[in-house]
């Protein structure tokens, strides 16, 4: 079922799906708007379906590393793990340019930056739909969004995460049965630079598993964050209120 936290994807909005491949990717996507992540622009990117959005080259890697990666790769994670949707779930992308769908996206950044005035003209929204992971012997799926957006002058980025049941791959050292323990998930942002990067709370440990209902904007499963020049709202310093982490 679609919750209200997630912007409306799949087929019947336009969705391209990803191929039912363990470790697989989008096509490259060229971006109809170029899009400026900590202070580079790309042309294009890859929706690969193991939770990571990248910039110029496809990630296949599914144990996810600690960020700053020394690779050189920058791309925005919302949900990095060993995802294998021949077992399950579907992976759907789309660049839009939907009116109404672009006004919900910018009366949400507007809420959340109200000092920067924002109106959407271009979005990228990938969903991966419960989606299994590998090894699975259980019926556990992950679905969760992350939407590039941007007015050509300010770029952001929203992750939505609205059923989070597994953390870990069997090739991670996951339980095939529960999907947790080993090397759990990784959600956040790798500048590519060495330097810059964004972990979110809990990363890579099993409280990544609550991340339905954590958020820096006040919307539980909600995170949202500015990209160009990167800025992260509400939670630097860190924030003792209800965003924090149990």
């Amino acid at each position: 079922p679609l919750g209200s936290l997630l912007y409306p994807y799949g087929p019947h909005q336009g969705d391209e799906t990803n191929p039912k491949q363990d470790d697989g990717t989008s096509e490259e996507l060229a971006l109809s708007v170029p899009f400026t992540f900590y202070g580079k622009t790309y042309q294009t990117a890859f929706v690969n379906n193991n939770g990571v959005i990248s910039f110029d080259e496809p990630i296949r890697q599914y144990t996810p590393d600690p960020f700053p990666l020394v690779d050189g790769h920058s791309f925005v994670a919302p949900y990095w793990a060993d995802v294998d949707n021949v077992l399950g779930g579907d992976i759907f992308y789309r660049q839009t340019i939907d009116l109404a769908l672009l006004e919900d996206i910018s009366q949400d950044i507007r809420q959340y930056f109200p000092k920067n005035p924002f109106t959407a003209t271009w979005a990228l929204v990938a969903t991966w739909d419960h989606v299994a992971y590998y090894g699975s012997t259980s019926e556990k799926g992950n679905t969760f969004q992350a939407v590039l957006t941007t007015d050509s002058k300010m770029f952001y980025i929203i992750f939505n995460y609205w059923d989070i049941q597994w953390t870990t791959g069997a090739a991670s050292d996951g339980d095939a049965e529960t999907g947790l323990g080993g090397t759990p998930a990784h959600a956040g942002f790798n500048s590519g630079d060495d330097t810059n990067f964004y972990n979110i709370p809990g990363s890579q440990t099993d409280a990544i598993l609550n991340i339905t209902i954590t958020s820096n904007v006040n919307v539980p499963g909600r995170w949202v964050f500015r990209v160009d020049d990167f800025q992260v709202t509400g939670v630097d310093p860190p924030q003792l209120n209800n965003d924090c982490w149990l």
